[in-house]
């Protein structure tokens, strides 16, 4: 093998540049080679050449090879559909060999086409440029669905130039630009597009090469919808599982309920049971109340949330008996709500069953009581031993209270009045009957109302109790019960007579409330000031002093002051300080400085006329006690 001939293997070895492939010629030519020497040379480089070619072709089809390879292996391992475009497009422009790559893609729901990866570019502009369907070259791609190429963008007339495309090509200043469709079937879904900042001509290789990147690209486009639908599909099955699930457990509860209440009404089961089964059954804490009842019969018998808790009424027959308050579950669902109400229901009707079974004794006290209304001189040891059967304390004190309500009849017919007055008196005695069984009482239906006989608790008054009963009888029947409330009567059964005294005393406070317009209301004489004086069976006047000027002559008596003196004078003078001053013989001054201290002691409003009307009195009942005294 010649010299000239290893020459050229040589320049093969290294992959030198064409334009080195001259080189052997232009020695032999400078050495004086023959004719024959140089063209055996120029054979052998042509040769070379060939080779060369053929060896550049083959690497370029290897890496071209390699890159689609690896572009298959993104695709088999899709995790980022983004990351996966933007691999394909860098690969397409370093195997073309271009400045620029892009990919962009339709959107159906706005009607354009927009950018969604750029390699290579420079300009704001153009990453973000929206292209109207069938604007550029990439309209006339994705009309024809084949590749499309020019060597001068603005040149070419083939397609519709458009000043937001231009201005956008031109701003990152391309001249010839490559197009290939992404295809999904028949449909063109974006173009992968290769570009140059000047002219060029891109061989059918180079086309085929973008083809093949273009279809991978759609098959990665395919591929994640796909998954994204699939994932899609699989979350709805799971939420469609999780609610079958969820529907399931709780009709499981309310069947688990049902038997528990079911067996809880068979054995005899109380209140406090139901709420310890419904608790149990729906994870929360349930508890029985009278003191929900005003919110209970807002809720129409269905079951409410009050803010994080659940509220069922119990009632029965338009009477509210309490409330089920379910804690700790602020979101409920419908069927454990049906839960509650029915655990409500169950509740009504247990309460109803044990009132059925107490209104038979209540009817036993209430005889009892008209007894010691309408007989009293009956067999003083008979009551003793019917009081000491019904478990009746007779030594403690007592109060007797009447209780009515109190509505307008006008505009209803005689007949409509009639039946609504026999129904309200049965509900109020049935409301009573609870009430005097729950404070060992005694109850019954009397003038058109409902007397009660109750014990008075530790510390409390005639007028507690009557306020108390007020508001329980209002609370249970949902409209307003008005309560007049006696003296207290101790020894009950020593002088049995003077339960019928006490319920008159209760039955004038009753009706001086009416006509006070205090209906609704519980009271007894000592709320009523000098009106109540007159209706009290027991004229406590020591007591009405005591609480109409008790301070003021407390006052007088620890400090030796004569505000008594003082008021009285003061109101004998027409409540004129100039007047009263004249009358003691003191200066205005100190008429002002005790009357200042009177203020302070019984009130601001002591001279408004009501008040006014009740001191004077008191004075005048006082000053007759201490000359009856000989004070």
């Amino acid at each position: 093998m010649s010299h000239e001939h290893v020459s050229y293997l040589e320049l093969l070895a290294r992959g030198a540049a064409s334009e080195a492939y001259d080189r052997p010629v232009l020695l032999a030519r400078a050495s004086g080679a023959g004719p024959e020497a140089l063209a055996g040379l120029e054979e052998a480089k042509q040769l070379a050449l060939r080779v060369r070619a053929e060896l550049e072709g083959r690497r370029r089809r290897e890496a071209e090879l390699s890159a689609l390879f690896a572009t298959a292996h993104d695709l088999a391992g899709l995790r980022d559909l983004d990351a996966v475009l933007r691999a394909i497009v860098q690969r397409a422009r370093s195997l073309l060999g271009t400045e620029v790559a892009y990919l962009s893609l339709n959107d159906p729901a706005a009607g354009d086409t927009y950018m969604r990866v750029t390699e290579g570019s420079v300009s704001a502009r153009f990453q973000q440029v929206r292209l109207g369907m069938g604007e550029g070259l990439g309209g006339l791609v994705a009309q024809t669905a084949r590749p499309y190429v020019t060597e001068d963008y603005f040149e070419d007339p083939r397609f519709q130039h458009t000043h937001t495309i231009d201005a956008a090509v031109r701003d990152e200043g391309l001249v010839a630009i490559l197009g290939v469709p992404l295809s999904l079937g028949s449909q063109v879904i974006g173009v992968l597009f290769a570009a140059d900042r000047r002219a060029r001509v891109f061989e059918r290789e180079q086309v085929a090469l973008l083809g093949s990147f273009a279809a991978h690209a759609a098959v990665a486009i395919d591929t994640a919808h796909l998954l994204a639908e699939t994932r899609s599909a699989l979350a709805e099955l799971e939420r469609a599982n999780d609610i079958i699930r969820e529907h399931s457990a709780v009709i499981e509860r309310a069947s688990e309920v049902h038997d528990r209440l079911s067996e809880l009404v068979l054995r005899g089961g109380g209140v406090h049971d139901v709420a310890h089964a419904v608790s149990e059954v729906l994870g929360g804490t349930v508890e029985f109340t009278e003191a929900g009842a005003g919110a209970a019969r807002r809720t129409g018998g269905h079951a409410v949330r009050e803010g994080d808790d659940w509220v069922a009424a119990v009632s029965a027959g338009g009477e509210t008996l309490g409330a089920l308050v379910l804690h700790g579950q602020p979101e409920l669902d419908p069927v454990d709500q049906r839960t509650l109400e029915r655990a409500a229901l169950v509740t009504s009707l247990l309460l109803l069953a044990r009132r059925s079974a107490g209104e038979a004794e209540q009817r036993v006290r209430g005889e009892l009581l008209d007894d010691l209304l309408d007989a009293p001189d009956r067999d003083r040891l008979l009551l003793r031993e019917r009081a000491a059967r019904l478990r009746t304390d007779s030594e403690a004190p007592h109060v007797v209270l009447a209780a009515r309500i109190d509505r307008s009849a006008a505009g209803a017919a005689d007949s409509d009045a009639g039946r609504r007055e026999s129904a309200d008196r049965q509900r109020l005695w049935s409301a009573a009957t609870h009430l005097a069984a729950t404070r060992h009482g005694l109850a019954s239906a009397r003038d058109g109302g409902t007397v009660l006989l109750l014990p008075l608790g530790p510390g409390e008054s005639a007028a507690d109790l009557a306020r108390q009963t007020a508001r329980s009888l209002g609370g249970a029947l949902s409209e307003p019960v008005t309560v007049g409330a006696s003296a207290p009567v101790r020894a009950l059964l020593d002088r049995p007579d003077q339960v019928a005294v006490a319920y008159e005393e209760a039955r004038r406070c009753l009706d001086a409330l009416v006509l006070l317009h205090r209906s609704g209301q519980g009271a007894a004489a000592e709320d009523l000031g000098f009106l109540g004086l007159l209706l009290a069976d027991g004229r406590d006047i020591q007591g009405f002093v005591g609480r109409t000027i008790g301070q003021v002559v407390d006052y007088d008596r620890r400090r030796g002051t004569d505000l008594v003196r003082t008021l009285d004078a003061y109101f004998g003078s027409g409540m004129s300080p100039a007047r009263t001053k004249d009358e003691l013989h003191v200066h205005v001054n100190t008429v002002a400085q005790r009357l200042e201290r009177v203020g302070r002691l019984l009130g601001p409003d002591w001279q408004s006329p009501a008040r006014a009307l009740e001191i004077q009195l008191a004075l005048r009942l006082h000053a007759l006690s201490d000359a009856v005294t000989g004070r």
